[in-house]
């Protein structure tokens, strides 16, 4: 088998597969251009990019179609969404000014404008819209594929054999003409945790581990791997003691998982039947399709960042509203709440030209905004409020640092409503409307007592809680180690914001990352959280979590660990009691 090699990448999609490499290589005709000699027939190339963008366009549609029916909306907004791209005036417009005005052919055109916008997407200092650049490389790549007059190569929906595919990267049309009844997993140098295609993989249900880097070189078609999609691990040419210890753990990992789906349609509550209410976390419109299926009770945050980063300009009030309203109609009378505007710190928007700060984090952003462009906040709040007839929404204001801040947002809202009454469009009663605030700063949550007398709710926002309590950039590798919200000083704040929504007669939720943590549940349900947010994909396991918990026992947990000093001693308190509780669920 030859000698054992272990490479890691980005574990984006669970689940351990054992099979054979399949290393693919896509598209080698279309990367070099042979420019033919002479002067080039500019009517003729604007033609050919013509028949291109044509082409391109129907195969992408008709791929989004196919996706829809199997994946869902969500998914198949992936692929629309690039057919559309086609018609944006900064992307095919340009190629077209190439081949007029430079007389550049249609190949050499499509090329320099796709290495400009995904360019101008890779400087953006987001994530999210880095990860963008590979769609805009994906179009390009398909536009170049027709222009070349190829097939585009070898298709991965022809694979007919169990492989485990290895490739530089996979795009988002790579990725769904993956069949998981022959694709076991997949493994690629570049990507990252929030591409569109680590999305799709979760989608399908295949193991994926992709930003593996130049160490996939090591693998050769044929090659025994092994590949564990939430460590983020892949083993080549695996010895036979290590292929045993990882088939004992797919067998493992695949009866949790048939386990975990008995859980989806119960009720979130203890075993002693408290109940609490299990939503999810969404980032886009079509996200909350994923999140009804997975049976959420609600949404917890829905990001409406990500509908002004997708766009090219400030969305209207009526964009803004349908998209609430189709949020809304999705979760079908469930509640949906909206958070403001989150822009700044990490998040930029190129058309609103925020200014360059030492100290992002620290500075312009979030409501600070909206409070600064009041109409932007405003039109926002309108359309929130034109959609709220269509279903139980709930408004939140992010990055409140106190009660100066959060009455003059209670006040653009109160503006916005008075208008629209006027204006005789139906809204919600103010009765039917909650208005609250997401906790993320430690002034406010040490404020808690006061601020929970005038907003309906608290959410507790514990990434940036903990960023801001501890001084930690989570993304500073120097110092992410002490990025921790099991820190004494995070559990007191989270302790004094429940307490107060509790007195005050208010509910609290949480919609960082410790809500879907299966660690944190005990200590969460002692404290008496009211709602959990997550991804959706989490929701599940912690209600499994949740059925083996005691909460009489979980509320004297708490307060024990309340006493605690350190964050090593709060984890060993709560792994203890998490390993019976695991041995209980393997004994049912």
């Amino acid at each position: 088998m030859g000698t054992e090699h272990v490479i890691r990448g980005i574990g984006v999609s669970p689940g351990i597969r054992i099979g054979r490499a399949m290393v693919y290589a896509p598209g080698a005709g279309t990367e070099a251009e042979s420019e033919a000699s002479g002067e080039v027939n500019s009517e003729a190339e604007l033609a050919l990019l013509q028949q291109a963008r044509q082409q391109s366009e129907a195969q992408l549609l008709e791929l989004a179609e196919r996706t829809r029916e199997t994946l869902g909306e969500e998914q198949a907004g992936i692929l629309s969404g690039q057919a559309k791209f086609l018609a944006d005036p900064a992307f095919y417009p340009p190629m077209e000014k190439k081949i007029r005005e430079e007389g550049a052919s249609a190949q050499a055109a499509v090329r320099a404008v796709v290495e400009h916008t995904a360019g101008r997407f890779e400087a953006l200092n987001n994530a999210y819209m880095q990860e963008r650049a590979a769609d805009i490389r994906d179009l390009g790549q398909r536009l170049l594929t027709h222009l070349s007059g190829e097939g585009g190569g070898m298709r991965l929906s022809d694979i007919k054999d169990e492989v485990i595919l290895v490739a530089h990267d996979l795009a988002p049309s790579d990725t769904v003409q993956l069949n998981k009844q022959y694709v076991l997993a997949f493994v690629t140098r570049a990507g990252g945790k929030t591409s569109h295609t680590a999305l799709l993989a979760r989608s399908l249900g295949i193991a994926a581990v992709v930003g593996a880097g130049e160490q996939t070189a090591a693998i050769a078609d044929g090659d025994w791997l092994i590949v564990d999609g939430a460590e983020g691990v892949c083993i080549i040419r695996p010895e036979e003691t290590t292929l045993a210890q990882y088939r004992q753990r797919q067998e493992v990992s695949e009866h949790e998982e048939r386990e975990l789906e008995a859980y989806r349609s119960r009720p979130a509550a203890s075993q002693d039947g408290v109940a609490v209410e299990m939503a999810a976390n969404i980032g886009t419109v079509q996200e909350a399709e994923a999140a009804a299926e997975r049976q959420a009770e609600g949404i917890g945050l829905y990001r409406t960042e990500f509908l002004f980063m997708d766009a090219k300009r400030l969305p209207t009030e009526e964009e803004q509203a349908e998209a609430y309203c189709t949020v809304a109609r999705q979760m079908a009378g469930k509640p949906v709440i909206i958070r403001t505007l989150d822009i700044g710190g990490d998040k930029a928007l190129p058309y609103l030209q925020l200014p360059k700060e030492e100290n992002p984090f620290l500075g312009y952003r979030a409501i600070r905004i909206g409070l600064d462009r009041k109409e932007l906040l405003l039109t926002q709040l309108r359309a929130i409020l034109r959609a709220s007839s269509e279903g139980r929404l709930k408004i939140m204001f992010p990055m409140i640092s106190g009660l100066a801040e959060w009455r003059q947002a209670k006040a653009l809202y109160e503006q916005a409503r008075t208008e629209l009454e006027a204006e005789g469009v139906a809204i919600a009663a103010p009765a039917e409307l909650e208005v609250g605030i997401m906790v993320e700063i430690p002034s406010a949550a040490l404020q808690a007592d006061r601020l929970a007398r005038e907003v309906d709710f608290f959410s507790i926002g514990t990434n940036d809680l903990v960023q801001y309590t501890l001084a930690v950039d989570r993304m500073n590798e120097h110092v992410a180690y002490l990025y921790d919200y099991f820190h004494p000083a995070v559990l007191q704040l989270i302790h004094r914001v429940i307490e107060a929504a509790h007195h005050a007669g208010k509910w609290a939720g949480m919609c960082g990352g410790m809500a879907g943590d299966p660690l944190a549940a005990p200590l969460l349900l002692g404290l008496g959280l009211d709602e959990w947010s997550m991804d959706s994909g989490a929701i599940a396991r912690i209600k499994q979590v949740l059925s083996q918990l005691d909460s009489t026992e979980c509320r004297k947990l708490a307060e024990e660990l309340l006493e605690l000093d350190t964050p090593d001693e709060v984890r060993a308190a709560l792994s203890q009691l998490m390993t019976t509780s695991n041995e209980q669920i393997q004994q049912q």
